[in-house]
């Protein structure tokens, strides 16, 4: 089971504790200190940086250098997860990844190729029903540039976040209270609230918060029941970085030398909730049967054996 490979590492409660600090630090203090040299020695202020204008930062800085510098906190982040864990909790990125004895690199291809293709064809189906709302954007130089920043970096973002939220903070509050349910409920609610700074929310309202806690849940959901990372680790990259490549916005979090530019005045609408209500429940039924799922009420909702258990299962 993928909460119980906690236990082929230390495992004690105060190792998360500290580990969550510790990585928090080097991810937003340590991880923001290039971002913030760069800001200095080009607008000699950080007034732009205590103000968290994320335009304004990429005005100075240029998009793709912002994005490069931006996404590096999430590079620094990942690096000090996983040392802690090699470290402190003496326990293995595989194990941190899956409950399979090595990564499978085919479920993360496939989800990312899946994930890019629904959200291309979504994308394209907007810009048919409502072309006054994009602007061609294309411009081959800073396109490419942007392109090897975003194919290297995106995916280490998405990683970042996956390892950290659904791997690290499930296993390790999954084996302190000895249930599924609750890693679930509170790792998606805490991905949802870790967007609540993204313009996008000033912009759309609370109501964008149905997708990203959406998002989480389904996220959550894919992990448990496939008892790994691989899945959630491929949608997660192809989300991001299909949206950096092909349509940003003026009022999001990503902006990037895109394709296109979404240019209309941005409404909450059904774009936010289909993929929630519809996409992610067709998503769900069709990953379990190429996988094989069974038995969701208690991968979903069920107990996680003790140490002892677990070790005992081990030598059967």
């Amino acid at each position: 089971m993928y909460i119980e490979q906690a236990y082929k590492g230390l495992s004690e409660g105060w190792r998360y504790v500290v580990g969550i600090v510790v990585v928090f630090i080097g991810w937003q203090v340590l991880g923001g200190i290039p971002l913030s040299a760069a800001l200095f020695l080009k607008s000699d202020s950080l007034s732009v940086l205590a103000s968290g204008d994320l335009g304004a930062m990429s005005d100075i800085l240029g998009a793709n250098t912002f994005l490069f510098y931006m996404l590096l906190t999430f590079a620094i982040g990942l690096l000090f997860l996983f040392l802690y864990v090699k470290f402190a909790h003496k326990q293995s990125i595989t194990t941190l990844t899956t409950s399979r004895k090595k990564i499978d690199w085919s479920r993360i291809f496939f989800a990312f190729g899946l994930w890019a293709i629904i959200m291309v064809l979504f994308i394209f189906l907007e810009m048919y029903l409502s072309p006054e709302d994009y602007e061609y954007n294309f411009k081959a130089a800073p396109f490419l540039m942007l392109a090897v920043v975003a194919v290297i970096m995106i995916p280490i973002q998405t990683s970042m976040e996956e390892y950290f939220m659904r791997g690290y903070m499930m296993q390790g509050l999954g084996v302190a209270v000895k249930n599924r349910w609750l890693p679930l409920i509170f790792t998606s609610l805490l991905f949802g609230v870790l967007h609540l700074a993204n313009p996008e929310v000033e912009k759309l309202g609370y109501g964008i918060m149905i997708f990203y806690i959406g998002t989480g849940f389904f996220l959550g959901i894919i992990t448990l029941m496939d008892e790994g990372l691989e899945l959630a680790l491929g949608f997660h990259a192809a989300n991001n970085l299909t949206a950096a490549l092909l349509v940003t916005a003026d009022w999001t979090a990503f902006q990037t030398h895109s394709v296109y530019r979404d240019v209309s005045d941005p409404v909450l609408g059904w774009d936010v909730l289909i993929p929630v209500f519809v996409v992610f429940p067709v998503l769900l039924f069709f990953f379990s049967k190429r996988y094989g799922w069974t038995n969701w009420k208690e991968k979903l909702t069920g107990k996680v054996s003790s140490e002892d258990d677990f070790n005992a299962k081990q030598l059967e």
